[in-house]
Parts: C-alpha cells; structure tokens; sequence
C-alpha cells in the first residue's frame, strides 16, 4: 500500500511539473501573440481617450470602466470563440470578415474629419458632454465599444496567427490570456491619461515647490496632450483600417499595393540613421492613405448622395 501510495504521489508531482510547463508554454506564447499585436493596441489607446473628452471628472472612471468591460466581453464571449471555430473550420472567412472591420475602421475615421472639416465638430463640442445628458454618456459607450471590437478582433486574429499551430484548447487559453493582459493594459494606460489632470490638482496643492510645479505642469499639459490624442486615434482608425484592407488584399491574391508600399520602404530603408523610421513613417503614411480614400468613398455614400436626392427631387 506505501509502494501504491509513493507511486501516486509520484504521478501526481509529474502532473504537477507538466500542467506547470503547460502554465508556462501559454505564458509564452501568450507573450508572443500579445508582442505582434502591439501596433494595434497602441491605436486602440490612443483611439479610446476621445470618448472620454467632455465628461465631468466624477464620470470618466465609470466610462471607461463600462468600456473596459465591453471590451473585455467581446473578445471572450464574441471574438474568442467565433476566431477559434473559423481558424478550426472556416479559416478561409477570416481575411473577408478582418476587411470589413478594416473599411468600418476607414469610415470612423473619415468620418470625423469630414466633421473637422465641415464644422460638424464644432456643433458637437460647443457643448460639454457632461451637459449633453445620459444619453450622450450611453452613445459614448457605445461607440468606443463598436471601435473597441474592430480593434480587438484584429488583436485576437494576429495573436491567433502566431499560435495557429498550438492544439485547440491551447489556442483558446493563449487567446484568453491575452484578451485579459492587453485589456487591463490599455484601459490601464487609458485611465491613467484621463486622470492624469487630477493628478496634477492634487499635486499642485502640496506644500513641496518640486511637486507643487510638476502638478501646475500636468494641469497645463493634460488638455493639449488629450487634444493630440485625438487627432492621433483619428489617424490611428485610418492606419489600422487602411493596413487591414491592405494586407487583406494581398491576402485574397492581389499583391499590387502592398508591393508598392514595401518598395516604397525599401527605397527609404537604407537611409543612414533613420531608416528604419522613415520605413515606418512610409508603412503609416500609406496605410492611413489608403483608409482614408476607402473611408471617404463610405462617407460619401452614406452621407452626401442620400442628402442629393432630396434636392434633386425640387
């Protein structure tokens, strides 16, 4: 009976050892796929704090605590499971699908300089969010978390790319890994940006000079730096979506655009010093290029021949 019982203990602590190196083999890879994602998480940090812009101070942790759990939902109980059945079944209709998320992308940011442009901005910034009601606060939400899923079904693809030759539940476990490490990581980061003024306030009424004005500092800068942040999660819908419908493309077999972008590249890569970021600046530049043309035609039929007919009509 001590042989049976020493035998198992010995199976057990080999199960041990093996679900820890399993523990450990998904940490890793969850580590990899996340890493190839960082170009989309950084949009998606950038895109989320414009949702914010408005509110009053006692509303913005909510917002994007409301946010934070959309985003949460869709990649665990949305993307995660229907990624896993198409890769299984239908791998074919992830590129198809990934591209009208990409034009969806293109239009949202489009769209909002078709506002800057047209002076539709201002007829929605004149009043503060705050004082705009409830139903503001809820079509906030709601947009940032329709934006979120775009970008969270492109996390979770090319996280799912990187792990496509794991099992099944392997798969699924790296993939819920990294849906809940890059959530708290961006809505983190995003938190921090939005609170960053209290911050300074609180700082600013210490009695050290040195704290009191790094606060003054950061009260005078947090406007300006969420101004930016606007413009960039603009820029950054355009990038994103323009990338997808390039790659998606190419992909699907038409190789034509993504060879002219990366020729492009290679003609700036070797540039002495700043090569690599001229590189970059090309790949940006026409991607959001691309988002932007593919947006604008969606604004126009959307918006500009449904307001023809009327006037045609007179």
């Amino acid at each position: 009976m001590a042989g049976g019982l020493a035998a198992l203990l010995d199976d057990i602590a080999a199960l041990a050892k093996l679900a820890a190196a399993s523990v450990d083999d998904v940490g890793a890879a969850a580590g990899r796929a996340s890493a190839k994602a960082a170009g989309v998480v950084i949009d998606d940090t950038a895109v989320t704090p414009r949702y914010v812009h408005g509110f009053t101070p006692d509303r913005e942790l909510p917002i994007i605590r409301r946010i934070a759990v959309g985003s949460l939902r869709n990649k665990l109980l949305f993307i995660l499971p229907a990624a896993l059945l198409l890769s299984q079944f239908l791998p074919w209709l992830l590129t198809p699908i990934l591209m009208v998320g990409g034009a969806y992308l293109s239009y949202e940011g489009a769209e909002k300089i078709w506002e800057l442009v047209s002076g539709h901005a201002k007829e929605h910034t004149s009043t503060p969010a705050a004082a705009q009601g409830a139903d503001t606060e809820k079509t906030m939400i709601g947009g940032a978390i329709r934006t979120d899923f775009i970008l969270s079904a492109e996390i979770m693809v090319i996280a799912l790319n990187e792990v496509a030759d794991e099992p099944l539940l392997s798969r699924a476990l790296i993939l819920a890994v990294v849906a809940l490490a890059i959530t708290v990581l961006v809505y983190g980061v995003v938190a921090l940006i939005v609170k960053m003024d209290d911050i300074g306030l609180h700082l600013a009424g210490r009695e050290n000079r040195a704290a009191a004005a790094t606060g003054r500092v950061l009260v005078r800068a947090m406007p300006k730096v969420l101004s930016v942040l606007s413009t960039v999660g603009i820029v950054a819908m355009l990038w994103v979506g323009g990338h997808i419908l390039l790659s998606g493309v190419d992909t699907l077999g038409w190789h034509g655009p993504i060879d002219v972008l990366h020729h492009l590249e290679e003609a700036v890569h070797h540039v002495p010093g700043v090569g690599g970021l001229l590189a970059w600046l090309v790949d940006t530049l026409g991607s959001a290029l691309v988002g932007l043309v593919v947006g604008a035609v969606i604004v126009a039929v959307l918006h500009l021949v449904p307001r023809r007919r009327p006037a045609a009509a007179h």
